[in-house]
């Protein structure tokens, strides 16, 4: 099983801490909106320094550039629930965030239907939002959602 790495943004309002999450993009996440969503990450490339890749993974996501790194949290390891490894860092953006209009996801290719010699191209993030720490709980990958704790309990320190 290959790992990946991400990167969890937030920010922090007068009103309290959002996090940026992308919702998947393709047919199968189409109609889906619960546990559709996720924080910027991707594999990790053979010799790749898994921070560098969580930096590059979010920056292709987004189609933005990042704000500076200062100090990123590192927020530890997740398995999904096909056992995919998940490490993770959390950066602040600072409030308000970046023009989420401006936001041009990278592309994947993907047989659909399944099994199907269909190819069709579609954006890995279709689109992005900001979450309170409860709503992103409920919207995001399940295991991720130990990411958003994480993220709460390292702040509050």
């Amino acid at each position: 099983m290959r790992t990946s790495a991400g990167l969890l943004l937030y920010r922090v309002r007068p009103d309290g801490l959002d996090v940026l999450l992308g919702h998947m993009g393709g047919p199968y996440w189409a109609r889906k909106d619960e546990r559709a969503w996720t924080i910027f990450k991707g594999e990790v490339d053979d010799g790749e320094e898994p921070h560098a890749a969580a930096e590059r993974e979010a920056a292709e996501e987004l189609g933005l550039e990042l704000p500076p790194s200062g100090r990123d949290v590192d927020l530890g390891e997740v398995r999904q629930k096909a056992g995919k490894r998940v490490l993770a860092w959390a950066r602040e953006w600072p409030d308000p965030g970046p023009d989420l209009s401006r936001v041009r996801s990278n592309t994947v290719e993907i047989r659909w239907p399944p099994r199907s010699g269909r190819v069709l191209e579609v954006p890995e993030i279709d689109r992005v939002a900001w979450f309170a720490p409860d709503d992103a709980r409920r919207m995001v990958v399940a295991a991720q959602a130990a990411l958003v704790d994480r993220l709460g309990e390292a702040l509050a320190r």
